[in-house]
């Protein structure tokens, strides 16, 4: 064989290589497309099929209500209606976290309060809540210095949010 012939075939047997390749993806493409509407994935599935946690007793959590939060709603209520005299800076109900800005009593403007909650449970419970609260206190100069805060305060606090969050499900429940 001479040499001219040699890349003669050489070439015709990469074009038809290339060709081969460009109709397998465009097949490949094609194969993609559909006139199904796309289907819809969610993290929890009865189908058959592998799920490591369904083993060992996990995967069973109850089934989430379109536009539901992820705590338990009469401690959310209750702990906004509770702290609705200060002013909110976040509040995230999917976390279960309430952050309030600082506010200052009219009567005593030289301290000054912020409290966060904690909803810790879906369901209504006193172990469910956690609320901590700050202090600040200004010194002679008039700057914010932070202030110890009785023990009793976030209590407190904790145990209006509770009585607040049982009249409401009570009255959820009547009415």
């Amino acid at each position: 064989m001479e040499r001219g012939t040699m890349a003669f075939e050489r070439g015709s047997v990469m074009r038809g290589v290339a060709a081969g390749v460009l109709a397998l993806s465009m097949l490949g493409v094609s194969a993609c497309s559909s006139n199904k509407p796309p289907k819809t994935f969610s993290t929890q599935s009865d189908e058959p099929g592998l799920n490591p946690f369904k083993r060992f007793g996990g995967g069973g959590r109850a089934p989430a209500t379109e536009g539901s939060i992820g705590v338990n709603g009469y401690l959310w209520r209750a702990s906004l209606d509770t702290l609705a005299f200060m002013p909110l800076a976040s509040a995230d109900p999917y976390g279960g976290v309430i952050i309030t800005d600082w506010y200052v009593n009219p009567e005593t403007p030289a301290e000054r309060f912020k409290a966060t909650v904690y909803i810790l449970d879906t369901r209504l419970r006193a172990d469910g809540l956690n609320v901590t609260v700050f202090k600040q206190s200004k010194d002679v100069n008039g700057n914010w210095v932070d202030a110890p805060v009785a023990d009793q305060t976030a209590t407190d606090i904790e145990n209006a949010i509770l009585t607040r969050a049982r009249q409401l499900r009570l009255s959820n429940i009547k009415g």
